[in-house]
């Protein structure tokens, strides 16, 4: 697309929305935001929250050099597999892309399965600053010395409405919470009631959700663990865990990735590490289709093989 026409375009409006695509892992969405930004001058932006990781391009199953050779795709593998990147992260880089796109002229395309970025996009995000890593550092050497016993208790004590919300046995969301009041001195509810406003509001965007029959879906999930680990995936999760990670990092957490350590350090056989990657990411997939239903329900369910239809009606 021309520049010209781009600015013709983007003035008569036909680009002001966004177009959101989000669907369980395996769904079809790349494909289908790959076609859309080709036909549309389009730029396909990531919201998926382990495709952000260069280090993770095999086992997340990112869209290849080549396919990101044939239209801008932004936030994919920007981020280093040391950080703990954060949906306030995320937003932040997305709102610099999204005022890019409309310079430019072109069609923002939001595509994947993170529905806490969705979320973000669409209805604002809490307003928590960043966390010093010496707090950081600090609660997590608790959890490792004391378990997440003590630290789920330790929150009772300092931020009974969330400890009283997580499962006591959830590292991750504990050491989150207890980083925030440290750090803060506030509670994490108080943050979620201060937010910051969405990057999208209703009205500026066009949301669709696939979802494809169940049982085909995880037969595409099963197919595609193996096709990945033909591709590489092994050697790609190796030099990751050369690198001595946090286990607790988002990234020492992409599906398949823990069972294929497991795997590498001789615990398990390389079918087991598969089996348990592909049964991760079919619970996965159960719970996305699950968060969506919940929690967002301004995305409209389609069927994969009736999405291109349902997009033409929508932004023609």
């Amino acid at each position: 697309m021309s520049v010209a026409t781009r600015d013709m375009r983007a003035h008569s409006g036909l680009l002001d929305k966004a177009v959101l695509i989000a669907g369980p892992t395996a769904s079809g969405k790349s494909a289908l935001a790959l076609e859309l930004a080709r036909e549309s001058g389009g730029v396909v932006i990531n919201t998926d929250s382990m495709q952000v990781y260069r280090d993770l391009r095999i086992i997340t199953a990112r869209p290849s050099e080549d396919e990101e050779a044939l239209v801008p795709h932004r936030l994919y593998g920007h981020v280093d597999a040391g950080v703990n990147f954060s949906a306030g992260a995320w937003v932040a880089d997305a709102a610099k892309v999204l005022g890019e796109a409309r310079t430019q002229g072109r069609r923002p395309i939001f595509i994947g399965g993170s529905g806490l970025y969705f979320k973000a996009l669409t209805r604002g995000l809490s307003a928590v600053p960043p966390i010093p890593a010496e707090v950081r550092d600090s609660v997590r050497a608790r959890l490792e010395r004391h378990g997440v016993e003590a630290l789920h208790a330790e929150l009772a004590a300092r931020d009974p409405v969330s400890a009283e919300r997580l499962m006591p046995r959830d590292r991750t969301r504990i050491a989150r919470a207890l980083e925030v009041v440290e750090a803060t001195g506030r509670p994490l509810p108080d943050w979620h009631r201060d937010g910051l406003p969405p990057l999208l509001p209703p009205g500026e965007f066009s949301a669709i959700f696939l979802a494809p029959d169940r049982d085909q879906l995880y037969a595409r999930i099963d197919a595609r663990f193996g096709t990945m680990l033909e591709a590489g995936a092994l050697a790609e999760v190796e030099r990751l865990a050369a690198r001595g990670l946090d286990p607790l990092l988002p990234a020492m957490k992409a599906h398949g990735v823990p069972a294929l350590i497991r795997h590498l350090r001789g615990e398990i056989s390389r079918e087991e590490a598969a089996e348990i990657g592909r049964a991760d990411t079919r619970h996965y997939a159960k719970r996305q289709f699950t968060w969506f239903r919940h929690q967002l329900p301004e995305f409209e369910w389609v069927a994969p093989e009736d999405a291109r239809e349902w997009l033409q009606s929508r932004i023609s």
